[in-house]
């Protein structure tokens, strides 16, 4: 992948940074050489950002050919957003706070070069700092009142950075360039870069190690660098062609703000923020399947002023539904007029709807998986002994699970397969997992997930590891048509 550093002028430039081509930024915006170039990375090191300026253009210009700019036009932006900043402030308050505390002025300026600061102290600070503002020269301002604030974060210039920082500046660029961070090198370039969001910490992940090493494997043997990122890496965004979220969503969350940002930068997102918005609520997915007429158990959208309709309407038991519950969170069933009061009760504390389903017993709910608007995979997610849920809660925190059993596409009753697929086309084209219940002679669909399990020895039992290639070449299809989209006809 080809790397340049794109300044104002040239001559002005005072570093020399091996194995690097340093362009000027008119060359940049009118040499037909560079808009025909493929695939490249673009560090837009100009004097200035301002709108419409020379700066401001390299990074607009490089997003159009399909380059990769840093910083990109929303970082741009972002360095200029109080709210952002505020937003970034309050996310690293802790680190802000432990990394300044010995300055015993009320003003502090840092000065962050590709992610790092001479002095090792700041240095967790300068890389966060970095990820959240991804541009190769920084400048960071920070003010005391009862406690540390970061104010404002611009670039610095070239010419600006101070003689005795120089050699330090050269050491971090080259390093960087040649994908060393931490002493850790960067495998072989492929055609394309994939980061795959997870937290370790999460204690029911969507996917499990070997699923998420399966997913790698897939990736790479069609050319895709995969690459696991976290929480911290929001500002790294702007590296990759595409985002996979492996970790449970909410629009609360900064899964959606991931979504969001990567959706910015014209990066393929599975799942995007308008799956995660409209899946994540169980109020809206009840309203949009009721209004396409897709069959769901008899629903109710419920409020402090209409409690009593449930037991007129769907008596008891019922099930009722936190609208941003999932995976067998947030859903309770209540047997009696006592547990239902006492439920909504606080569930309407939180929430001012809440939905109320009548409840349909079976052995088993169909999981159908749901790609690019194709079945993936099905299975039968059977309930946790003597439980009426797939899985069972113990109030000491112990889970009980029901059995997964995968089943071939061919061998899945097709009003499932259809019901399932109705449903998950009203959301998108995304990853989707598609609950469906038959009782009664009938499909009923109970939600549509973003981000389902994927598991290993579990959703993909069936298919093994052509479940993970299929994905993959998804998200090849997706970032090659957005390539040939940013290049032109």
């Amino acid at each position: 992948m080809p790397i340049l550093i794109v300044v104002s002028n040239p001559d002005d430039w005072p570093l020399q940074i091996p194995g690097v081509q340093l362009v000027s930024a008119r060359s940049y915006l009118a040499d037909p050489a560079y808009s025909d170039l493929r695939n490249a990375k673009i560090f837009n090191l100009c004097r200035s950002y301002r709108y419409q300026s020379t700066g401001y253009y390299v990074s607009l210009l490089a997003a159009a050919r399909g380059h990769k700019p840093l910083p990109s036009i929303t970082t741009i932006q972002d360095m200029k957003s109080a709210t952002i900043i505020r937003f970034a402030s309050d996310d690293l308050d802790a680190l802000i706070q432990s990394s300044l505390a010995p300055i015993q002025s009320n003003q502090f300026t840092l000065s962050i070069y590709f992610g790092r600061n001479l002095a090792r102290r700041y240095d967790r600070l300068a890389t966060h700092l970095f990820n959240l503002f991804q541009a190769p020269l920084l400048r960071a301002h920070f003010s005391y009142n009862r406690k540390w604030q970061l104010q404002g974060i611009g670039p610095i210039a070239a010419s600006e950075i101070p003689q005795e920082h120089r050699p330090f500046v050269v050491q971090v660029a080259t390093e960087y360039f040649a994908g060393r961070r931490g002493g850790v090198r960067r495998r072989a370039a492929a055609r394309y870069d994939l980061a795959i969001l997870v937290n370790p910490q999460e204690k029911e992940p969507p996917s499990d190690e070997r699923a998420l090493r399966r997913f790698v494997r897939a990736a790479e043997a069609l050319g895709l660098r995969a690459e696991f990122i976290d929480r911290d890496d929001y500002g790294r965004l702007g590296e990759f062609d595409a985002l996979f979220i492996r970790e449970t969503t909410a629009v609360n969350h900064h899964t959606y703000r991931f979504a969001r940002r990567a959706m910015a930068e014209g990066l393929v997102v599975v799942d995007d923020p308008d799956s995660i918005v409209k899946c994540t609520n169980k109020v809206y997915l009840a309203e949009l399947l009721d209004r396409c007429g897709v069959p769901t158990p008899r629903t109710l959208v419920i409020h402090r002023d209409n409690v009593n309709t449930i037991r007129t309407e769907l008596g008891l038991p019922c099930i009722l539904k936190q609208p941003d519950s999932s995976f067998s969170q947030g859903v309770v069933k209540v047997e009696d007029e006592q547990t239902l009061s006492t439920q909504l009760g606080l569930m309407l504390d939180s929430s001012d709807l809440v939905i109320a389903q009548e409840f349909l017993p079976t052995e088993f709910d169909w999981r159908v998986g749901v790609f690019d608007r194709q079945p993936l995979f099905a299975c039968k997610y059977h309930m946790a002994g003597n439980h009426w849920q797939i899985i069972n809660r113990n109030h000491n925190g112990s889970r009980r699970y029901g059995k997964v059993e995968a089943v071939s596409l061919e061998h899945v009753p097709r009003r499932v397969l259809r019901t399932a697929l109705r449903a998950a086309n009203l959301i998108g084209d995304g990853l989707y997992g598609v609950d469906v219940k038959q009782c009664r002679g009938k499909c009923y669909v109970m939600e549509v997930n973003d981000n389902p399990n994927i598991d290993a020895g579990a959703e993909d039992a069936v298919l093994k590891d052509e479940l993970y290639a299929r994905i993959m070449n998804v998200f090849l299809q997706r970032i090659e048509r957005l390539k040939r989209g940013a290049a032109g006809p």
